[in-house]
């Protein structure tokens, strides 16, 4: 029966194609503004419904800070055991080890210089032999070419003979693409694989690496990716995947913004264990066969990481998946020379993130159209998609506010028990996931870097208390973003790409 309906499903979308995509682009804003509307009308016609949904909702949010609490910590143990591990040593033990290549495609515009040398310091310091790293410096036409000129020059003598290869490409703009990270390393993985062929370098043992411009790799990087590549039998279909921790300029920052950058960089620690719900983010590696295989990333498309990991992931039929590796990779969170540009710069840099809810028309599409992925497997994708993206502006609402607000519509429900008796409970219930805060701060404390001497003693005593900021930074700088994705996609109004700016 249920294969029946899916088929019935997938014909009425093959032909109905652009009703139903339309449809899919409307349906995120729809359920979340849904969603963040229903305690205010349903406390008047179906208050106890409302009730017992914000109390399920908070029983959700506590198992989520369980879970958060309980994964990271895990993953804190293997990351510790990983950053003093010898790979080196052991990926010796494979006899082809040396035959192994690294693509890192750099994707950069208008970074300045010395974002783009502590970048590539890091691959200079790492253990794996430099011959086996490839750099690529992939700029955009559209920056002054004095600048990229200056830039460039500075670079290439610090760095032009440290790895195998340091190349260089400047991307321009061409009719169907948008400007973004996605089509300039789609252009950078074309030009690298017809120069690479050139040189006779083998693809089958040539891994890319898609790195922002401001990340900072761990020394071991590339001989532990080496070694996962080797010691993989699924090499070809599989992505590698680090800890992705905005603690470069932690100290430099604002509170305000201090605290969701901790949160998100926990928050990416935790999910390396999850391999039911990793996916490749920021900065991840895969085999070049893979990428080549799947078409690249698409030149059309802003969001890049999860987009190029479903396309891979309906390509193979399910045959795909995200490995972890256990180590830290520092990037850099949003910043600005004022308070006020941090904030705004932090607030774009969000919502562009939340801009990824614009990849999932064509992958709730073609969850229904591929019948050849196992219905368990990619009904779990789906759906973590969805609790990801559908539910990012929801949160706040709902565990926040609660029923405050909404009871102030219907103050006679509020005096009944039950209206009296669900917000006690929910407050207990969060009381409860405010316990899991200690750990998030425990393993701050250990992965953030090491105080700056400018940086006061007293404040630095302080900043477990700046975590009282939550709920003022998760609505400003987490919530609004979210919400402006969402209602931008569903009325049609496309966002263009904005680099986040470095100081």
């Amino acid at each position: 029966m249920l294969t029946r309906q899916l088929i019935m499903i997938r014909n009425f979308i093959l032909r109905h194609e652009r009703l139903v995509y339309r449809f899919l682009e409307i349906l995120p804003g729809f359920v979340s503004w849904n969603l963040i509307l229903f305690p205010y009308w349903g406390i008047l016609l179906i208050p106890n419904v409302v009730a017992y949904f914000i109390l399920a909702y908070n029983i959700y949010w506590l198992y989520q800070s369980f879970q958060i609490a309980i994964s990271a910590t895990i993953s804190h143990f293997r990351v510790q055991s990983a950053m003093i591990y010898d790979w080196l040593g052991d990926l010796k033990s494979f006899p082809d080890w040396r035959r192994v290549n690294h693509l890192i495609i750099i994707t950069t515009y208008k970074e300045p210089v010395y974002t783009l040398e502590r970048t590539l310091t890091s691959l200079a310091h790492q253990t794996l032999p430099k011959d086996q790293i490839h750099v690529v410096l992939a700029m955009e036409k559209k920056e002054p070419e004095e600048d990229r000129n200056a830039k460039l020059k500075i670079l290439k003598r610090k760095f032009g003979r440290t790895f195998g290869n340091f190349f260089v490409t400047t991307h321009q703009l061409m009719p169907g693409e948008i400007a973004g990270k996605s089509s300039n390393e789609r252009y950078a993985a074309l030009w690298a694989k017809d120069e690479l062929t050139k040189l006779g370098m083998d693809l089958d043992y040539l891994v890319v690496t898609s790195c922002d411009a401001d990340h900072k790799f761990h020394h071991n990087h590339f001989a532990y990716l080496t070694y996962s590549f080797l010691d993989n039998p699924k090499r070809y279909t599989t992505f590698w995947q680090a800890g992705i921790m905005y603690y470069n300029n932690i100290w430099r920052l604002p509170a305000i913004t201090r605290v969701p950058n901790t949160l998100g960089s926990i928050w990416n620690l935790s999910l390396l264990p999850r391999k039911d719900k990793l996916i490749n983010t920021a900065n991840y590696s895969l085999s070049f066969r893979l990428l080549d295989e799947v078409g690249y990333w698409d030149p059309d498309k802003i969001p890049e990481d999860w987009g190029i990991f479903f396309k891979a992931y309906y390509a193979k039929n399910g045959n795909v998946e995200v490995e972890p590796l256990y180590l830290p990779l520092y990037a850099d969170a949003a910043e600005g020379p004022t308070l006020l540009r941090t904030l705004v710069n932090e607030y774009n840099q969000k919502k562009r993130w939340a801009w990824g809810v614009s990849d999932d028309p064509w992958i709730i599409r073609n969850y229904f159209l591929n019948n050849k992925i196992s219905f368990w497997d990619k009904t779990t994708r789906v759906l973590f998609l969805i609790q990801a993206h559908f539910l990012w502006p929801v949160h706040f609402f709902i565990i926040t506010i609660g029923l405050s607000l909404p009871s102030v519509f219907n103050p006679r429900f509020a005096r009944t028990t039950l209206g009296y008796t669900i917000p006690k409970l929910s407050s207990t219930i969060l009381t409860i996931a405010l316990v899991f805060l200690l750990i998030i701060l425990v393993l701050d404390k250990i992965y953030k870097p090491t105080r700056p001497k400018d940086f006061p003693v007293w404040r630095a005593l302080l900043t477990p208390l700046e975590f009282v900021l939550m709920p003022i930074a998760g609505f400003f700088l987490l919530t609004l973003p979210g919400i402006d994705a969402h209602t931008r996609l569903m009325l049609g109004k496309y966002i263009q790409y904005k680099v986040t700016e470095k100081i």
